[in-house]
């Protein structure tokens, strides 16, 4: 079972509490923060919301969307796990977010994970269509572009998020850090098994490019704007066009201490596993 320093119910309790203090700061967005956060009883009703509001169309209703994203969370209560486990890797990881509340409401990189992950359950239950049509409304209303029998895991990241591209047979594995314009892609127009796998602990940096049924080694960092051709070492840095192993990834979890510095020569591990970030403790001024 994935750990996280908060349970869902915790989780929740202190996002309300963010909301209330947000509606006394800002009486303008009372409303927002009434329909979108205190007006549900949990996490899943303010999940099922959001996703069908941000995603429906003229064609689809957010009501309909709604009743679908339900079915999925009572079949399925991992997706409102993984959603738990999301917000609190954001807020440990990105020093731009000081509220738990911050990352459900405004982060379109998390939105664009749960509505994947509502999209795989789809996919799995063979209802394909509606799987495809919840991918091409997250590609349109978000710029991610996730297919949906694509697997991901818990406490993942996708930092800023615009561009990102994830293949059909890709895995991503739990504790993943993903940047901007990163694609996880095929070689060409071969079938079967033909993308990466991101093994737990990985951080890519933004713009790179992994291209292959090329396997992601545990704890592993591709620098920023790198072409990944052939399998990366787990524990290593890579970086360059192709990329080349320069060294140590630098710590122990990468995707953690979010560190992008990257040297000619990387040090050894120091064994330091996490974030420098306090998880978010603070209500947003």
């Amino acid at each position: 079972m994935y750990e996280m320093p908060l349970s869902v119910d915790e989780l929740w309790a202190r996002i309300r509490d963010e909301a209330r203090g947000l509606v006394e700061y800002e009486p303008l967005l009372a409303s927002f923060y009434h329909a979108t956060i205190i007006g549900h009883s949990d996490l899943r009703g303010a999940m099922s919301f959001l996703l069908s509001s941000k995603l429906a169309d003229e064609v689809v209703s957010a009501m309909a969307l709604r009743e679908i994203i339900e079915q999925a969370y009572e079949a399925d209560e991992g997706l409102i796990e993984a959603a738990c486990a999301d917000i609190q890797a954001v807020c440990t990881r990105d020093p731009a977010v000081e509220a738990y509340s911050t990352v459900l409401l405004y982060l379109k990189g998390f939105q664009a994970i749960q509505a994947h992950r509502v999209a795989h359950w789809m996919w799995q239950q063979d209802r394909r269509s509606l799987a495809l049509y919840i991918q091409s409304r997250v590609s349109t209303i978000f710029q991610v572009d996730i297919h949906p029998a694509a697997t991901i895991g818990y406490g993942v990241m996708f930092d800023h998020a615009t561009g990102i591209v994830v293949g059909e047979t890709c895995v991503i594995e739990n504790d993943v850090s993903i940047l901007q314009s990163v694609t996880l892609g095929g070689t060409g127009k071969e079938s079967g098994d033909r993308h990466p796998k991101i093994r737990k602990g990985v951080m890519i940096g933004a713009g790179s490019k992994i291209l292959g049924n090329i396997e992601v080694g545990e704890c592993a960092r591709v620098g920023a704007g790198s072409v990944v051709l052939n399998a990366v070492p787990a524990h290593t840095t890579v970086v360059g066009v192709p990329a080349t192993v320069v060294g140590c990834a630098g710590c122990d979890t990468p995707s953690l201490s979010m560190d992008q510095t990257i040297k000619n020569s990387e040090p050894d591990c120091d064994g330091d596993t996490s974030s420098d970030k306090a998880p978010c403790n603070r209500k947003q001024a």
